[in-house]
């Protein structure tokens, strides 16, 4: 009689091992999700917003090569720039196609953000340093180009592309 009067007080303690489960379970996926998204990168396919017009430009495709990270220029939006060349580029991207440039070079992911490398302006010729920094959900690139220090230079924001 004693054991039967032991099991008939653990039984609360069952259901709420059983209530315990589906929240661990909820509680460890919303983690995981949190995990995933810190280490996001830039790598895939962006529509670049141009920081004067506000208007799309084209797409950029960022991939990773040895621990660096690269962007080239996939697409214009305008059919004249299409069939452009960067006449003003200096080095090897003088007179080469705007379509298929590579406009990021050299970036390496250092803490939250990638930075250490360059972009190019094909519209100048102009080669500036480069931080890129992601939103919280991995959808928008923030990209900055600077002379000497970040303080001094312009944003462009990137919309990640499916």
């Amino acid at each position: 009689m004693r054991f039967h009067q032991y099991s008939v007080e653990l039984r609360p303690f069952y259901k709420m091992r059983r209530s315990f489960l589906p929240t661990l379970s909820v509680l460890w996926l919303f983690l995981s999700a949190m995990i995933l998204a810190e280490d996001s990168s830039p790598v895939g396919l962006w529509k670049t917003i141009d920081d004067k017009t506000h208007m799309p430009r084209g797409t950029v495709r960022i991939y990773e090569e040895n621990g660096e990270y690269f962007g080239k220029i996939e697409s214009s939006f305008n059919p004249a720039e299409r069939t452009k060349k960067c006449s003003k580029c200096p080095g090897d991207r003088r007179d080469q196609p705007i379509i298929g440039l590579v406009i990021l070079r050299g970036m390496m992911k250092r803490g939250s953000e990638y930075s250490g490398g360059e972009i190019l302006d094909p519209e100048t010729g102009e080669v500036y340093k480069c931080v890129l920094r992601l939103s919280g959900d991995g959808d928008m690139l923030l990209v900055r180009g600077y002379f000497v220090v970040p303080l001094v230079g312009r944003t462009q924001v990137w919309m990640r592309e499916p």
